[in-house]
């Protein structure tokens, strides 16, 4: 029995320090894990050409590990239950090692016995870490590490989308790619959180393993296509932020570089809303006072957030963090409004309309010395989005009013702030195309009205006589252009035109 085990392992080739055992045949590895050095990092490992993966350089293929022999991959491996305690983390280490074969998911029809294999096993693996009752052993963390590596950590391969891009059509439109190995891959992740949330894991030992540069091979495959694959990388983060307090500082700081990249360079990115939903907790476990290192991410990270065009993709998770810091803080309301009025849409009424909308979170959370900083641009902003042809644009900057405790602040400040917005609101009464609008408008002025109805009165005068001098001055305007067209020209010999 163990020379039909022996022929079938692969021979080794070359010297003895720098050989590598091949997969074998059908794309599985023997399993050698305990020869593997600490030293050498879990996703550091190669892959042959078809995908499949190829044993770390210096690992043994010998007939036996630490006295028991090892199983062939295309043999069934016992189940948990059937072995004694002391051989279970043995086992273990079998079948992650059985599960690091990585397979061609792209062409169903291939090795189906040994993906079915793969799979079952999987779901044991799933079944101990979730049932352990005792601490987990280096060795165990060492074997988790390694199969997560060698199955997440993969290389994205080119696809007909980016030919597309190419030809300029718009990705918006396109259905999200989905990986094909997706039923194996579930369950990777499924190992892995179900690990890093057990409390059998110990974090001072884990942090050997899932250190930086795991983390950062982690937070790259937030740009995955895959919604179903950053849902579970966005729970698994927040795991490892919340148990690896030492990593904390790093995972942000890590985070703050993909936006940097996205906002600054690319604009591209799937999974910013994600990693956005990830921070809303981190900002709302934040300790008061604030850092200053979170008051600079918010300043240099969040608030140009509002720039690309995508920004629809991750708003309502980008709003949250926004609000989160504002109510934490209300001095920051002030940076915060300043800066939504630096990145306000000019041509875009959708991004608009989402604008208005965190405008109106925000200064719910905003006080009244705070809004007496920024109220004049802020109005003079509103006032134009009022006067907007765009009907949900002038509505959303109406409902404002709709607030009471923005409200509140309007009538603390209205003799300042109604004759910003005077002339928008007698415009829409007039002529806005909108009924809803002229509606939302009358209902406006008359809070005006009756608050201070003498005012309110100047400012309809003032209003008048604006209109009055401008009317006269346009007409005068074309009047001179008509006396200019009838002399057929214009002084020093220059056209009309």
């Amino acid at each position: 029995m163990i020379k039909q085990i022996l022929g079938r392992l692969p021979k080794k080739t070359g010297k003895a320090g720098d050989g590598r055992d091949a997969a074998t045949g059908n794309g599985n590895e023997p399993s050698n894990s305990y020869s593997v050095a600490r030293s050498v990092e879990p996703g550091g490992n190669k892959r042959a050409g078809n995908g499949e993966h190829l044993a770390p350089a210096g690992s043994g293929s010998g007939p036996a590990v630490n006295g028991t022999v090892v199983y062939h991959s295309n043999e069934p491996l016992p189940a948990f239950k059937d072995v004694p305690v002391s051989e279970k983390q043995n086992l273990f280490v079998r079948k992650a090692t059985l599960c690091c074969a990585v397979y061609d998911f792209a062409d169903p029809t291939k090795n189906l016995k040994e993906k079915e294999m793969k799979r079952q096993t999987l779901m044991e693996l799933v079944d101990y870490v979730t049932s352990a009752n005792g601490k987990f052993s280096e060795v165990i963390m060492l074997e988790i590490s390694k199969m997560v590596a060698i199955n997440l950590f993969r290389s994205s391969n080119p696809t007909p989308r980016d030919n597309k891009a190419i030809e300029g059509v718009d990705m918006e439109e396109e259905e999200p790619l989905m990986d094909p190995a997706w039923s194996h891959l579930q369950i990777v992740y499924e190992v892995f959180l179900r690990f890093v949330a057990s409390q059998e894991t110990d974090a001072k030992l884990a942090k050997r393993y899932i250190d930086h540069s795991f983390i950062l091979r982690l937070l790259d495959l937030f740009d995955s296509e895959d919604h179903r694959e950053r849902d579970y990388l966005k729970t698994i983060l927040h795991r490892i932020y919340g148990k690896f307090m030492v990593h904390r500082p790093f995972i942000r700081k890590a985070i703050n570089n993909i936006f940097y990249r996205f906002i600054f360079e690319t604009e591209k990115h799937n999974g910013v809303a994600e990693l956005l939903e990830i921070l809303g907790s981190i900002i709302n476990g934040f300790a008061l006072p604030l850092k200053e290192e979170h008051k600079l991410f918010l300043l240099r990270v969040l608030v140009p957030l509002h720039k690309p065009k995508s920004v629809a993709a991750y708003h309502q998770q980008l709003s949250y963090c926004i609000t989160q810091f504002v109510e934490k803080d209300c001095k920051l309301a002030d940076t915060v409004i300043r800066g939504l009025l630096k990145y306000w849409p000019i041509t875009n009424s959708t991004k608009e309309v989402m604008f208005l909308g965190e405008l109106e979170e925000v200064l719910e959370a905003t006080q009244l010395a705070e809004f007496q900083r920024c109220m004049v641009p802020l109005f003079r902003q509103i006032a134009h989005s009022m006067n907007s042809s765009h009907f949900q644009v002038a509505e959303r900057a109406l409902f404002l009013w709709n607030n009471d405790h923005i409200e509140n602040l309007i009538k603390q400040n209205y003799k300042v702030l109604l004759p910003i917005i005077f002339p928008a609101l007698e415009r829409n009464a007039r002529g806005h195309w909108n009924q809803a609008v002229r509606s939302l408008t009358l209902n406006v002025r008359k809070l005006f009205s009756d608050h201070d109805s003498a005012f309110f009165g100047e400012c309809m005068q003032k209003f008048d006589d604006d209109e009055l001098r401008q009317e006269e001055s346009t007409s005068k305007r074309e009047a001179l252009w008509k006396r200019l067209e009838e002399m057929g020209g214009i002084p020093n010999g220059k056209s009309s035109q």
